[in-house]
């Protein structure tokens, strides 16, 4: 079935080719499959189009004879998709010489303003990210009671951390700032790498200075200019009321420093909880099970129970049959960031007695024959 080229970029049959470009601009950066919310079969779609639309003989041959002409690929015989999407993340720094792209001398530009560091690719924003502290992960084993109610853990990290000494700037105290001699203060770098599909040349964040396109003129002789050394640090941890097993815990710039007072990483704490032998966790409910006699579940009375919050006495109604679940409302665990708390399930099991004396038996021969 033909596609309709002008409806999927949203325009008329007799737009321009500046109207067309716009066109693409837009949905491009609405549908990135890169970006939150993107799509990337919808992406390779508007992608297409343009690449027809944009170009004046093969939009003449498409409303001619519409999508069965010969598009080679959609890239006129130079990229295919992966192609396009692997150079597309080079980002907006990134130039092209001896690569066919047909008439897109514009397309450079254009992926220019898609990719220049908006979605992680290229640009100063994602060198920012490089030069950001790594995330930490670690395991962190809880009783069954530190769980419900909470607790405090300290907690011991080897990590890179603030450089006293230069206080993260990475220069050494009192040492002034120079021009950058690795990108001459211009606070990016150009590189050129030959392809199969020709020279491409990439413009990047300069790695000496960070983009800033100055460094100090000596570096600190502590840190070698880094701004963090490995140390080891104690950290205490609040674990909160109501966390269960496998819950992970997010402590904000508790990773490791950034490179040169970059934002540090963060901390997560993955949590394993040990099993109760008393107790039965069900999401924020305790389950336990009781014992009762005979004549306690024929006749009533009340037995003592064991929660976590300590020991309290539970009615037990005439008549209680085996399986009968009573419920001690607020007895449970609390809610996890929420006010509240589960109930605590006691399951009644009635004790078959054995070993009944001569006595009893009669007891309950007695009662048979009166039909209980």
């Amino acid at each position: 079935m033909s596609k309709d080229y002008y409806n999927i970029l949203g325009v008329a049959k007799n737009a321009s080719k500046e109207e067309i470009k716009k066109a693409f601009r837009e949905k491009a950066h609405v549908f990135h499959p890169d970006k939150k919310g993107g799509d990337e079969k919808k992406f390779k779609e508007i992608n297409e189009a343009y690449q027809v639309l944009g170009n004046d003989e093969k939009r003449k041959q498409y409303d001619q004879f519409g999508t069965t002409f010969d598009q080679q690929g959609g890239f006129g015989g130079g990229m295919n998709w992966e192609d396009f999407m692997r150079y597309a993340r080079q980002g907006g720094g990134a130039t092209y010489s001896n690569v066919d792209f047909g008439d897109f001398g514009d397309l450079g530009d254009i992926l220019g303003d898609l990719f220049s560091g908006g979605f992680g690719f290229g640009g100063a924003r994602s060198h920012k990210a490089q030069t950001r502290g790594r995330d930490l992960q670690i395991s962190l084993a809880l009783d069954f009671k530190e769980a419900v109610f909470g607790t405090k853990k300290t907690i011991e990290l080897h990590k890179l951390v603030v450089c006293e000494k230069c206080k993260g700037s990475g220069g050494e105290p009192g040492s002034k700032m120079v021009e950058c001699r690795t990108c001459s203060g211009q606070g990016k770098v150009r590189k050129v790498q030959r392809t199969i599909l020709g020279n491409i040349q990439t413009v990047s964040v300069c790695d000496e200075c960070l983009g800033e396109g100055k460094v100090f003129e000596k570096k600190c002789s502590k840190c070698s200019g880094q701004g963090r050394i490995k140390e080891k640090k104690d950290l205490e941890v609040k674990i909160p009321a109501g966390v269960d097993d496998g819950t992970t815990l997010k402590v904000s710039g508790e990773g490791e420093a950034g490179l040169r007072g970059n934002r540090a990483g963060d901390l997560y704490i993955n949590l394993r909880v040990r099993p109760d032998y008393c107790f039965v966790r069900e999401n924020d409910n305790i389950l336990t099970k009781e014992e009762i006699s005979f004549s306690t579940a024929a006749l009533g009375g009340e037995i003592p129970v064991k929660t976590i919050d300590g020991e309290v006495s539970l009615k037990i109604p005439a008549g209680t049959s085996s399986g009968k679940i009573f419920i001690l409302r607020g007895k449970g665990v609390p809610h996890f960031q929420h006010f509240g708390r589960g109930d605590h399930l006691v399951q009644i099991d009635i004790k078959t007695p054995s070993n009944l004396n001569k006595r009893q038996k009669q007891i309950l021969a007695d009662l048979r024959e009166e039909g209980l």
